[in-house]
């Protein structure tokens, strides 16, 4: 099968590999003649530009300028994670353009390792967050003693190990071939029976469906203590979240739709495949651009945006869950005389 194989596209039909075909094929580029890989080109550099500088503001200004909080610590690995994907997206570009992998066997498995990284890390943060929010809302006297940033850092570490294992299947199987004169950067799951089915359906139930049902029944359990408790005036912190989980969902959703779809190719048409594969994985792409953007568009009302700095939106987006919680907190326990004896 003869595709593009820019991101991480998993068909692993090539086996029959032959110094003849080397010998016969001279590959040429085509996709500066091709609409739809113009089109996804020039989307990965609009999405390396941005999640590259955007997320490296964030870092800058979440790491150096603001004071280290619980909230804080959230929103700087995610920016890490984000921009850590996005640093290596030239080579994926470079890849795209020549239709052929030129950066050897650890690049091909290390940029899909990153990929993935990013995948589980930002979801897996995001389903801190939410629980963090959730036990902040639910227990608030408890959260203001327990919340610190030591413990949040050591959450931190632990989610992002847990990435790293789930990464892994990146590093095995991925693999770098000759076929029809070029080389091409694929996953191998010819190494083992089901390793595809198996790889797959793992990342698709622990990168998507298990932590968003968690994501849910947070969102659940603050809804209804919010209607309940009109002490939190600003929603803006609740948005700000809202919508980091709605472009994740958004994001990734058609990338593992159509990942599973292929489990079964030979039941739909190749082409479509193919192109859902491409076009699934550049939004999954973008999804590491996204978040520094939100920070920028959510951190005031739209009248002042245009009256203040971006990095003075970006550090106002990231800082007002902190003073809200904080004066949330502050109310509560002043109401409740027995709890704030033990404050």
């Amino acid at each position: 099968m003869d595709y593009d194989q820019s991101f991480d596209y998993n068909y692993s039909n090539y086996d029959n590999f032959t110094t003849q075909e080397e010998a016969v094929f001279q590959h040429k580029s085509t996709c500066l003649n091709d609409v739809l890989c113009v089109s996804l080109l020039v989307v990965s550099v609009i999405i390396f530009l941005l999640g590259f500088f955007g997320n490296a503001l964030v870092i800058w200004i979440s790491g150096f300028k603001m004071k280290k909080t619980v909230n804080i610590t959230w929103y700087l690995s995610l920016a890490i994670s984000d921009f850590l994907f996005c640093a290596f997206l030239p080579f994926s570009i470079t890849n795209m353009v020549m239709e052929e992998w030129i950066f050897g066997l650890f690049m091909c498995k290390f940029a899909s390792t990153l990929m993935f990284l990013n995948m589980f890390s930002s979801i897996f943060l995001l389903v801190v967050i939410s629980v963090d929010r959730c036990i902040s809302v639910m227990f608030p006297v408890w959260a203001q003693n327990q919340r610190t940033v030591k413990k949040a850092s050591i959450v931190v570490v632990l989610a992002w190990f847990l990435a790293i294992g789930l990464s892994i299947p990146s590093m095995v199987f991925r693999d770098v071939r000759n076929h029809l004169g070029r080389t091409i950067c694929f996953n191998n799951y010819t190494m083992t029976q089901h390793s595809h089915k198996i790889v797959a359906l793992s990342r698709f139930l622990a990168g998507f469906v298990g932590p968003f049902i968690i994501i849910i029944i947070c969102y659940s359990v603050i809804i209804l203590k919010l209607r309940t408790n009109r002490m939190i005036k600003s929603s803006k912190p609740f948005k700000v979240m809202s919508a980091l989980v709605a472009a994740f969902f958004i994001c990734w959703l058609p990338y593992h739709v159509f990942v599973i779809l292929e489990l079964n190719h030979q039941n739909y048409d190749h082409s479509i495949l193919i192109t859902g594969l491409k076009v699934g994985t550049s939004m999954a792409a973008a999804n590491s651009f996204l978040n520094p953007v939100l920070y920028v568009f959510m951190g005031n009302d739209f009248k002042q945006k245009f009256k203040s700095s971006v990095l003075s939106k970006m550090e106002n987006a990231m800082g007002e869950e902190g003073r809200t919680t904080s004066r949330y907190l502050s109310r509560t326990s002043s109401m409740d005389g027995r709890a704030s004896t033990y404050i």
